[in-house]
């Protein structure tokens, strides 16, 4: 395949997105809300279906430029099936209070990087999403590894250093992630047949159909929320991470939490059992910011 470099610099949409309160609920059910049927009821329990009241999980803006009509849209010759989310930066400027609505998103194709045969493609986005009022919502800085497209002689991607705590973290979260949670996940727009069929899944090395990285960002969002902001989803006004290993439904994940500053949190995202195999984190790097 030919990489389109040319593409680099375009802005593509407006991506439109039409919600109610039925679809912010239902991303937070795919993020893992309510497992207990107790926990997350803020973002699930609208009262009264005449007149919607609820929380709105954040991250539901990071959803918006990983949808299946963006990713297959701006196509720059990339292979499909080796299409891997590898990081996001999500900066939410206004939290969403509408129960309804009609978003538009841009998305710039803002850089391809190289990282070499064999190790894949960089992709850079940057989208903004507007409300119907025209307010901008969040801005979105969203990467893409496509694996088997390494090697054809672009630029280097830029260093990305985030400085992680030495010490026990300040607080952890442990939580099992359903054998359902992709299947529920997929509802709110990314189709990718990565997160569904057992065969597709085999044959890019899988032993069973991996998780959405935003989901399981949406579970971490949810932990922070808890701990730090408990009931004001609305003061997050940062979320940035590397996504570092692929997670699998039925796992127990934990979420480690540093305070490094007023309003500023370090993360990442482990096996249950990570003190003792040292496995590869499966979201590290991250930082949490809110007001």
């Amino acid at each position: 395949m030919t990489i389109k470099t040319e593409m680099v610099g375009q802005t593509f949409g407006p991506f439109t997105r039409d919600y109610t309160f039925r679809d912010l609920e239902l991303f937070a059910l795919g993020c893992g809300a309510g497992i207990d049927g107790r926990e997350g009821l803020e973002y699930l329990n609208e009262h009264d279906e005449r007149d919607p009241r609820l929380k709105v999980l954040p991250m539901f803006g990071a959803m918006l430029i990983v949808d299946s009509e963006v990713t297959r849209t701006i196509d720059y010759g990339y292979n499909y099936a080796g299409s891997l989310h590898w990081g996001f930066d999500i900066r939410f400027h206004q939290p969403i209070t509408k129960m309804a609505d009609h978003l538009e998103t841009k998305v710039k194709l803002e850089g391809l990087y190289d990282r070499g045969e064999g190790k894949g493609l960089l992709a850079q986005h940057i989208g903004d999403t507007f409300d119907s009022d025209g307010n901008l919502l969040f801005t979105n800085e969203s990467w893409d590894c496509l694996i088997y497209n390494g090697g054809w002689g672009g630029p280097k991607p830029p260093k990305d250093i985030v400085d992680m705590p030495d010490r026990v973290p300040d607080a952890e979260v442990i939580e099992r992630i359903p054998e359902n949670q992709a299947l529920i996940y997929r509802l709110s727009g990314d189709f990718h047949p990565q997160h569904i069929d057992w065969e597709y899944a085999a044959q890019n090395g899988e032993p069973r159909p991996i998780l959405h990285a935003i989901s399981y960002a949406g579970m971490v969002m949810r932990h922070a929320i808890s701990q730090y902001v408990p009931g004001e989803p609305e003061r997050i006004t940062r979320f940035k991470t590397r996504i570092t290993s692929p997670v699998h439904p039925g796992e127990t994940l934990k979420t480690q939490m540093w305070k490094v500053d007023e309003g500023e949190l370090r993360f990442r995202l482990v096996d249950g059992d990570y003190e003792e195999t040292g496995a590869k984190p499966h979201l590290n790097w991250g930082v949490i910011e809110y007001r």
